[in-house]
Parts: structure tokens; sequence; C-alpha cells
């Protein structure tokens, strides 16, 4: 490389605008924001009462950095949020299934409707600034199943009893209806409703509902068929 060129590189890096501050430090230091990262999959999950949900997520930091503790947390506290392996309602149904490389994947079992929260993971390392949080979180919410049903219906109807949830369940599901307490063995699909056609008084009965390979059940509800009265006249 010749003595002009030199000179010439070396006068446009004089004359070029200063670097932002923040930039510059980031050159020295090789940290971007974007070394610093939380991913959730799903980001929403809708889970069945007493059921167990497992939280898949994925993390990546700076290099040079040390990774000196990771958990989970419900509270955005700074650094006095609370790993919830610690906390009493969570330390004997939580279980940590990631490390501490890049994988942060969590095993919540026997959640309840309390436990509908969003869940955020935290990094903590070995330098000052080397603490992060990943949001917004995971978004859970707990549901219960609910039997929907006509209270009286009359014998040749038709009937549709619908198992609800106050959302729509993350896992497929399959649906198990029963009446009295006894599985109807017959009714055993995907599809969240019952349909009875042309009832008879022997469908009267108490209707509830699961989920299979769940031991949530819904509350029982009554279902009576009338009989039907036809009225006939003579001449």
């Amino acid at each position: 490389m010749s003595f002009n060129t030199i000179y010439v590189m070396l006068m446009w890096v004089r004359m070029a605008p200063p670097l932002p501050l923040i930039f510059f430090l980031l050159m020295i230091h090789g940290v971007s924001s974007d070394d610093w990262g939380v991913s959730y999959s799903p980001s929403h999950i809708c889970a069945l009462k007493d059921s167990t949900v497992i939280m898949r997520c994925t993390y990546t930091y700076p290099t040079g950095y040390k990774i000196e503790k990771v958990f989970w947390t419900e509270t955005l506290k700074g650094d006095e949020s609370l790993d919830l392996s610690e906390d009493p309602e969570y330390s004997q149904r939580l279980q940590y299934l990631g490390d501490k490389q890049q994988n942060c994947t969590v095993r919540l079992s026997h959640v309840t409707l309390k436990d509908s929260h969003m869940y955020y993971f935290r990094i903590i390392t070995d330098k000052p600034d080397g603490k992060y949080t990943g949001k917004p979180g995971v978004t859970l919410t707990v549901t219960d199943l609910q039997v929907e049903s006509p209270e009286r219906v009359t014998e040749g109807d038709s009937v549709n009893l619908r198992c609800k949830s106050s959302c729509a369940l993350t896992d497929r599901a399959t649906f198990i209806w029963y009446r009295n307490s006894q599985p109807l063995t017959e009714r055993r699909d995907r599809n969240n409703e019952l349909l009875l056609q042309s009832v008879r008084r022997e469908d009267s009965g108490r209707y509830s509902c699961a989920v299979d390979g769940h031991t949530h059940i819904s509350p029982a509800v009554q279902l009576n068929v009338m009989c039907e009265y036809r009225l006939t006249f003579s001449l």
C-alpha cells in the first residue's frame, strides 16, 4: 500500500463524524442488545386445572459473561424478583428442565386457577450489568370445565350439551362424558359437544365432562327429560 493511500485513509478517519458514545462502547466491549434474548414457545398457554404445564424456553447472553443463576419468576421487581423454586406455593410443583447454556424450559404440575399469571425467565451473570429478564413472558391461563345444558327437555327432542372452558386448551383434547358418574364410553372424541338425539326419559341424569388423561371433572349438571303429552279428542 502506497504512502499516499495510507495518508488519504488517515485523513478520512480524522474527518469522519464522531461515533455516538454508546456505539463506541459497544464496539469496545463487543456487546449489543441483540446478545441478550429469551424466546418462549408458545407465549400463551391455556391449561386445564390440576394438569401439568411445560413452558418451553431458550435464551442467549453475551460472550464473556458467566452465568451465575437462572430462574423463573412471576414478579418484576429488579434484583428483588422472587425465584419461584424458593416460593412455598411453587417449590414442590416446579421443576427446571433447562441448563445454564441456552435451554430454560420449566415444568409446573398440579396447576390451579391461582396460577394464572405471566411468567418470566431471568438471567444473572457475574457482571454488574449482566442481568436480564425476558419480557414479555409466558401468559398462563388455567381453566376448569363447565357443562352447558338446558334444564328441561321433552321426549323426542335433540339436545346439545357443551363442555366449556374459559379459554381454548393449548393441547389437543379428547373429551369424555359421564352420566350419573358413569362414563359414556361411546362418546369419546375431540368434539366438546355431546349430542343426544330423540331423548327418552332414560336419558335423564346428571351429566359431567372431562378431558382424557386428566383427573379434573366438571361439576355435574342435571338434565330432566319430560314426558310428551298428547291430547286426543273424540267426537
